[in-house]
């Protein structure tokens, strides 16, 4: 039974234990470096963007295998816009911020009506988007950077959570969060068990879920450990966790989250079922404008400007994060804790060869090796299942 057990974990949690076992190499390589807490502190914010535009493009995914090759620009020419609204007009920061995100929101209905109601591909109406809102981003920003952000904007995202204990160099409000955090994944994880026992539902062993439950607390508490020894839960972690917790709900919890997933494992099949297939793609690109407008919020935030060349090689990063955490590039099926470790382990890999020197061209070989074994081990593993 313990045998069992550990396979059914292995099987269900590769790449958890892939990106631990790369954390650990790249923390070898740098001589500790790698997990000093300014440099996890660094892999949140420098990633940000991944986690929310990888969120959105697993709806994408799961529609078909279908992707958005736009984000990177819609980042740009919303950063532009935000930028353009609060350091040229001077207007004030919350009319910015719902200006960005209805720009964003109609350039994702702009496209997901040609991709749901006339039925154009994906790939090139993404594509277009690509080339039209980089175009448009450099009219707005007449090819200049825009510089500074407002500080209060930019204490929205790159502030930190003040500790109510006072902590002499480490952060006790953090470490709390961490303890609170980890409590409450594994009361939802055992909860949702027994509710699908009292069901009749079949149910993975019970040391699978323990040996989960004590893997993913661990790495909650370490996280939050090397957090408090810096300056505590930055504001942006906050914004990510809301972000993640929406759409894993949405995902797993909805009628749309279902409608998703039925449609990439047979989109004939939901139709016949009554699923308005249309709307569901609508609502996917519609979303991932939306959720781009939220990258480049954060995007201007971090570099405290808009430049021409913002958010070029997003939509790599964040289809790629998509696929190494278990999307399947058939569609149909990928989750946002799947999606979050794919970015976590793009993150981690970024950060380790750039603390050990190694060069950008050979970083850009690395990754898409990464990519490609993901997809590969995605391809033979429907293989073997047929």
């Amino acid at each position: 039974m313990e045998k069992a057990n550990v396979s059914a974990f292995l099987k269900k949690y590769t790449m958890v234990i892939v990106l631990i076992i790369v954390t650990l190499f790249f923390t070898w390589k740098t001589g500790g470096r790698m997990l000093l807490p300014q440099n996890v502190n660094n892999l949140i914010s420098q990633n940000a963007y991944v986690f929310i535009l990888a969120t959105g493009m697993l709806l994408c995914i799961l529609t078909g295998g279908n992707i958005d090759l736009s984000v990177g620009s819609i980042v740009c020419i919303v950063g532009a816009v935000g930028a353009t609204c609060m350091v040229n007009l001077k207007m004030n920061i919350f009319a910015s911020i719902l200006i960005m995100l209805a720009t964003g929101l109609v350039i994702g209905i702009w496209q997901g009506f040609w991709i749901a109601y006339r039925r154009i591909p994906p790939f090139i109406v993404t594509l277009a988007g690509m080339l039209m809102f980089r175009g448009l981003s450099n009219i707005v920003l007449d090819g200049y950077t825009i510089a500074p952000m407002p500080e209060k904007y930019l204490m929205l995202f790159n502030s930190y959570i003040i500790d109510f204990f006072h902590g002499d160099g480490l952060n006790i409000t953090c470490l709390l969060v961490g303890i609170l955090a980890a409590a409450v994944f594994i009361i939802i994880t055992f909860r949702g068990r027994r509710a699908k026992v009292k069901k009749g539902y079949a149910v993975t062993p019970l040391g699978s879920d323990i040996m989960k439950c004590a893997v993913i607390g661990l790495a909650i508490m370490l996280l939050m450990w090397r957090l408090a020894q810096y300056k505590g839960i930055p504001n942006i972690l906050l914004w990510i966790t809301v972000i993640v917790l929406i759409y894993g709900y949405i995902t797993s919890k909805t009628t749309v989250g279902r409608h998703l997933y039925a449609i990439g494992g047979n989109e004939k099949a939901a139709q016949l079922s009554g699923i308005n297939t249309n709307k569901v793609y609508f609502i996917a690109y519609a979303n991932m404008g939306l959720l781009a407008a939220v990258a480049a919020m954060v995007t201007i935030a971090r570099l405290s400007s808009a430049s021409p060349t913002a958010g070029e090689s997003y939509e790599m990063d964040a289809i790629g994060s998509c696929f190494i955490g278990g999307a399947s590039a058939y569609g149909g099926s990928g989750t946002i804790p799947g999606v979050i470790i794919g970015a976590t382990l793009m993150g981690v890999i970024n950060l380790g060869m750039s603390i050990m020197g190694v060069d950008a061209n050979w970083q850009k070989v690395v990754k898409g090796a990464v990519l490609l074994a993901a997809v590969i081990f995605d391809v033979e593993s429907k293989k073997r299942a047929k």
